[in-house]
């Protein structure tokens, strides 16, 4: 989620993949009535997996609609009735947004820095109106963006270091989806795992880029980093956040969500460490 990894996009069957459709379509549709039209651009695979984790622990149920994409008037979609579950997801994703717009202006040099100033203005806005009604969010992903320079500052070496603020991060995001205190330490240990295999996956994906541009990358100061080595530490990350997965008490979505941890994991780390 604070990468350029997708977490997945999962191989379903027809009546699950109709469900995690409209609840993705039903994220989108809430993003731009919220924050503006443009921030629908900025939906992604990983905000739909945090949005069935919000609304999988809720006990109400969840009803549908049929209505038009804005995007493709001619097509129907299916869309929640509710949207109060799609509230914290949108919001987090405006955040990351803003932070990683921030980030990119201070690593890129020349046309493409000028292009993501360009975009600065355009989402304060949604920002801002994010972070006022989830301060905690704004907290946690400002606090992780400034550990993270500070070790890339430091050409910190170690990649349990590294991770780490990925790790907690995501960690604190998923934990406020839990409705009592178990499930808060469950979702912050499933988080805490997604997160540091995103770290690590999107390391991996870099670190050719980084040697050429001479940019910090954790792998480069490991003393393996092949594909069997990056595989057997994202393999760990996959299990660990499957273990922690089968501790919640899932409502809804148990199926969908089950596939995306147990299979989408491991198939999208294979698929991004074999381009």
């Amino acid at each position: 989620m604070f990468g350029y990894v997708r977490v997945c996009k999962p191989e379903l069957k027809v009546k699950e993949y109709e469900m995690y459709k409209a609840v993705y379509c039903s994220l989108c549709k809430h993003l731009g009535k919220k924050y503006g039209i443009l921030s629908r651009l900025t939906l992604s695979y990983d905000f739909t997996f945090l949005a069935l984790i919000n609304m999988s622990l809720k006990d109400e149920c969840e009803e549908f609609y049929k209505g038009r994409c804005a995007f493709n008037p001619i097509k129907k979609c299916n869309y929640c009735k509710s949207v109060a579950s799609l509230d914290m997801p949108a919001a987090a994703a405006m955040i990351m947004l803003y932070y990683k717009l921030l980030d990119n202006i201070s690593d890129e040099k020349g046309i493409k820095r000028l292009g993501f100033m360009i975009l600065k203005p355009i989402f304060s806005g949604a920002h801002k109106k994010a972070a006022k009604e989830y301060p905690e969010i704004e907290e946690t992903v400002k606090g992780y963006i400034q550990k993270q320079n500070e070790l890339e500052k430091a050409e910190n070496t170690s990649l349990d270091a590294a991770a780490d603020p990925t790790a907690e991060a995501l960690g604190k995001i998923l934990s406020l989806c839990s409705v009592n205190d178990e499930q808060r330490r469950v979702l912050s240990r499933l988080g805490y795992c997604i997160g540091r295999y995103i770290y690590i996956l999107d390391a991996a994906c870099d670190l050719q880029e980084d040697i050429n541009k001479d940019s910090y990358n954790v792998l480069k100061f490991q003393e393996k980093t092949d594909k069997e080595e990056i595989a057997s530490k994202l393999y760990f990350c996959a299990n660990e956040a499957a273990l922690a997965f089968e501790l919640l008490e899932n409502k809804k979505f148990k199926s969908i969500l089950g596939n995306i941890i147990y299979l989408g994991l491991e198939e999208t780390f294979k698929k991004e460490l074999n381009k």
